[in-house]
């Protein structure tokens, strides 16, 4: 049993990664560094409930998501807490804001019984590093961490939502604990959803896995009339379980 909680809580952390294997030169194909529009949403604290289904286990917490830009840096911190276990992650990704929007400096992550990694963006040589591997990207512009690729998307989504219709699709290069790889959201469906805050409009987002692949989906939910913050967010293996994120409170900050 002890074994099972443990292999549990360490796919639970690894979903909430708020939130690859290439080359560099197929990197340099895959990645065009499109300038987009880009709009960056209120510093804000985002309280979430979580429930979570796996090994067949079923898990409660919450998680916090500390968003702050101010002069032109910005800087998101995740904290995530199931009940009796305590604190099974916590990510940070931190960084300056250029033409292309965020631009990481940083990647951070702790997860439960596990040391901390770290990823850099090394903005004078150009390059992408690993504390976990020897793998490294060149840096062209544009380029995301696990956790900063999703206030990216909010960014775009609040710089241009007149383009951001349902079919549309958004590209990021992201880098992860150990390599990097291109995500791509697609924009599903524009619904009404309950949430612990009320009903809301959301723009329904999906991020899927490739063909024949066993990686997660993720599904996020924006609200427009809520800053475009995420105010659900699903992560779904490919053996069906999920971990989902709810969210229950929003407190402003002082950039």
């Amino acid at each position: 049993m002890k074994k099972l909680l443990t292999r549990t809580v360490s796919s639970t952390a690894s979903a909430l990664l708020a939130f690859g294997l290439l080359s560099a030169p197929a990197w340099a194909l895959d990645h065009p560094a499109p300038k987009r529009p880009f709009n960056l949403p209120p510093s804000a604290e985002l309280s979430y409930s979580i429930k979570a289904r796996q090994s067949g286990l079923m898990i409660g917490g919450d998680a916090t998501v500390s968003w702050n830009v101010a002069d032109n840096k910005y800087s998101v911190v995740t904290e995530t807490r199931a009940m009796i276990l305590g604190k099974i992650l916590d990510a940070r990704s931190e960084g300056a804001i250029d033409q292309y929007g965020l631009a990481p400096v940083q990647f951070t992550e702790k997860r439960f019984r596990k040391g901390a990694s770290s990823t850099s963006f090394s903005r004078s040589d150009k390059l992408i590093r690993f504390s976990e591997s020897s793998e490294t990207y060149p840096i062209v512009g544009g380029e995301q961490d696990r956790t900063s690729a999703i206030w990216q998307l909010i960014a775009v989504a609040r710089g241009a939502p007149d383009k951001f219709k349902v079919g549309s699709d958004w590209k990021f290069f992201v880098a992860g604990r150990r390599d990097a790889e291109p995500w791509s959201f697609k924009v599903v469906k524009q619904e009404n959803i309950q949430t612990p805050l009320g009903e809301l409009a959301a723009v329904h987002i999906v991020k899927a896995p490739p063909p024949d692949s066993t990686d997660q989906q993720l599904d996020i939910w924006l609200a427009p009339s809520l800053e475009w913050y995420p105010v659900r967010l699903r992560f779904t293996d490919a053996d069906g379980d999920f971990v989902e994120q709810f969210l229950e409170k929003i407190s402003k900050t002082a950039p």
